[in-house]
């Protein structure tokens, strides 16, 4: 018979008021004495732990009904007098420190720039160790974001240090209605750890978990090409000094005919400045850069801004100066740019007349030494005298104290005539890197030739060649674009040697029409000399005249 079989009917026999044994429990040996004894000592330890957890059950139920008569009939104001003590006496007696969280915290208008990050930090850990989770769709993100249902829990571990992460929400019983959700209505995430490591998660776990999320919400937004609205559009509900779209352009370096070598130059260097924000603070500079594309029209230099952008994966604002009224707006515009992101003007050299505000203007040429071209820019820029923007305005935009306002910026000038340009506008340290987008080489095109034909060099051997020596050896010069325009296929009918051998043809024609605009320049030249020494010479005589007729008076 098992010690759990006898334990069971001693306790029967003891309820019945019986106080010896039945023969058939007791044991044939000489350990009938020890083996009873043992029993009764286990019998009124037993006894004992029911009194124990009896008396605790009492003394818990009779706390909670103190409590109870405590919140709902003593006053509040007395009772903020004992909630102190009552703390202080829970801290004695529980180790762990919790910190709260808000979602809406300050103004009831925007969420908690640090709800969002510990959101997003806690949501790699959520999708996979979570039970509960909640699909959220945050504005401007690219995908949906797993976060922690309501009254879920997860561990997170730093430095050796483990921590709890509570989802929790408050219930109001308040019911007022309000588009916006009150204190006591919004979620919160609760932070728990042990108070021996209260200066590891406040110097150190805390910084992290911001750093991190902050990067992962960037890593899941949506990128956004932004361009300026004009200042009478900045005032009135909901308006703002930038518009935006999605930015989805495909570009990227991959795809940008250019050589090889020069391409690879170009993104080692944006993986150092991305990279060098200790370093840009360690030698006193704003963290930005400065690139300066230049070239003829198609070379590739709107291309060359989109694969930057989709490389380093910023933002880009296209800033049109034709619509800045003034340096002051200018400054504000600035202001309102976010970190990552690269600030692009494009044709500078065509935006504004920059070129001459730093001394004073020459004096205009005789109107009919003007040729048509000269003519239609100066009643362009007679167009643009609204904004007054000057060149020391775009300066201090770039490099002035303004500047360092933000971090991680990239600004990105364009222009077709480099020559056009004030050498203090795009010196280096405001200008960092110049690059020259030139005509389309041979390492160019066979990546276009990838790109629009998936044609390689080894399965067109002699289409290649011939290419190759068009482009190197006759040096036809011809854009990216036109060269891109020739590869494309315009119909399915069209292969890829037709397309090909299409090039070829086109860059035969533009040799021959190179010729003709040389001839034509030479022709022109010599007529405008020609022209230039006439009127000379009839300046001249007019000169003569009137100083004999001078004399006659």
């Amino acid at each position: 018979m098992s010690a759990y079989t006898i334990i069971i009917h001693i306790l029967y026999i003891k309820s019945c008021g019986v106080h010896t044994l039945p023969s058939f429990l007791l044991p044939k040996k000489s350990k009938t004495k020890t083996l009873f004894k043992t029993t009764e000592q286990s019998i009124q330890k037993m006894v004992r732990m029911g009194e124990v957890w009896t008396n605790t059950g009492s003394a818990l139920a009779s706390l909670v009904f103190i409590y109870t008569i405590f919140e709902r009939f003593f006053p509040y104001r007395l009772r903020e007098h004992f909630e102190p003590l009552a703390q202080r006496l829970i801290g004695f007696i529980y180790p762990y420190i919790q910190i709260t969280f808000h979602e809406y915290s300050g103004e009831r208008f925007k969420r908690s720039d640090a709800y969002d990050a510990i959101q997003s930090y806690l949501s790699k850990d959520s999708s996979s160790r979570a039970k509960k989770l909640t699909a959220n769709t945050i504005k401007g993100n690219k995908s949906i974001v797993l976060s922690m249902d309501d009254h879920e829990e997860i561990t997170d571990e730093f430095e050796g240090v483990k921590v709890w992460w509570q989802s929790k929400k408050h219930q109001s019983e308040s019911r007022t209605f309000s588009f916006y959700p009150k204190a006591d209505d919004s979620r919160f995430y609760m932070l728990k750890f042990h108070r021996r490591d209260r200066k590891v998660i406040t110097e150190r776990y805390l910084d992290h978990v911001m750093s991190e999320g902050k990067t992962i919400e960037v890593k899941n937004r949506e990128r956004k090409l932004y361009s300026n609205n004009p200042s009478q559009n900045w005032s009135g509900y909901k308006q703002t000094k930038w518009s935006h779209v999605t930015f989805e352009h495909p570009a990227t370096f991959d795809t940008l005919a250019m050589e090889y070598k020069k391409k690879e130059e170009i993104k080692n260097d944006l993986i150092k400045f991305s990279n060098s924000k200790d370093y840009y603070k360690k030698i006193g500079k704003a963290w930005k850069r400065g690139y300066l594309l230049y070239g003829p029209p198609g070379t590739g230099k709107s291309t060359m801004i989109a694969a930057m952008a989709n490389f380093l994966e910023y933002d880009v604002y296209d800033l049109e100066l034709t619509t800045v009224k003034d340096n002051t707006e200018l400054r504000r515009l600035l202001i309102e740019t976010s970190g990552k992101s690269i600030i692009v003007i494009e044709d500078i050299d065509c935006s504004l007349d920059l070129t001459g505000q730093r001394k004073e203007k020459e004096e205009e040429e005789d109107e009919d030494e003007t040729s048509p071209i000269e003519k239609q820019m100066k009643k362009d820029q007679g167009e643009n005298k609204g904004s007054k923007v000057t060149l020391s305005g775009l300066l201090n935009f770039i490099d002035g104290l303004w500047s360092a306002c933000g971090g991680e910026r990239i600004i990105v000038f364009t222009t077709n005539f480099i020559d056009k340009l004030d050498p203090a506008l795009i010196r280096k340290g405001r200008m960092d890197k110049h690059i020259e987008m030139s005509y389309c080489g041979f390492e160019a095109f066979k990546v276009l030739a990838k790109n629009y034909l998936d044609a390689k060099e080894e399965d067109d051997n002699e289409l290649f060649d011939e290419i190759k020596r068009l482009l190197e050896v006759e040096e036809i010069k011809m854009t990216p674009a036109d060269v891109g325009e020739n590869l494309l296929k315009k119909s399915e009918v069209e292969t890829k040697e037709f397309c090909l051998k299409r090039l070829i043809e086109a860059l035969k024609e533009e040799k021959e029409e190179a010729k003709r605009r040389i001839e034509d320049e030479e022709k022109k030249k010599k007529e405008e000399e020609e022209t230039k020494r006439k009127k000379r010479e009839e300046k001249k005589i007019k000169k003569e005249e009137n100083g004999i007729a001078m004399k006659e008076i």
